[in-house]
């Protein structure tokens, strides 16, 4: 399978480069290896390959994707189906952080009113009604009874917990565009 270079940016200097993996170069996990701008030596920001820079001379976008990568929207993607939603100016990203923050603020409701399942016909039941919500919370959070391999969603505290969370990390987001 090919490797392609990443794509970097300087937002100092308005400029992309595109930089091969340190992996492929040394067989070393860099991961820790800051990628530094050939022009200024500032570091870059790993805007992912489906990144298309700005002319240089284009304030405003470029202006606008280091808002983007401020609140961590970056153009990564397997190429199959693309970067997902990218919005196009500061309105559109205020816009789509405001509904992220409807979304979350909703899924908190949901976790603060939700009746635990008490034994696997309410937990049946709960899925097949709340499967959406339900799937919302990370993996790492669901608990798996070993004695009859089921697994089984978060306590309602922990739920809540991640969703407060996630409210804190838009709103420290919007803060940052505003």
């Amino acid at each position: 399978m090919k490797q392609y270079k990443g794509h970097y940016a300087c937002f100092d200097c308005r400029k992309t480069f595109k930089r091969r993996r340190v992996e492929d170069i040394n067989g070393k996990n860099g991961s820790d290896t800051v990628a530094k701008c050939p022009q200024c030596g500032g570091p870059m920001a790993d805007m992912g390959l489906d990144f298309e820079s700005p002319k240089s001379s284009d304030m405003k976008t470029w202006s606008h994707i280091k808002d983007l990568y401020s609140v961590g929207i970056t153009f990564h993607s397997c190429g199959c189906s693309g970067p997902g939603y990218i919005p196009k100016d500061s309105q559109a990203l205020l816009k789509y952080l405001e509904a992220c923050r409807n979304a979350f603020s909703q899924h908190l409701m949901f976790w603060r009113d939700h009746q635990e399942p008490s034994n696997d016909s309410d937990l049946q039941k709960d899925w097949n009604k709340n499967a959406a919500i339900l799937s919302q919370v990370p993996s790492e959070l669901w608990k798996r009874e070993s004695s009859r391999a089921k697994w089984f969603p978060p306590n309602n505290v922990e739920a809540v917990n991640y969703w407060i969370s996630r409210l804190h990390d838009i709103d420290e987001r919007i803060q940052m565009i505003t």
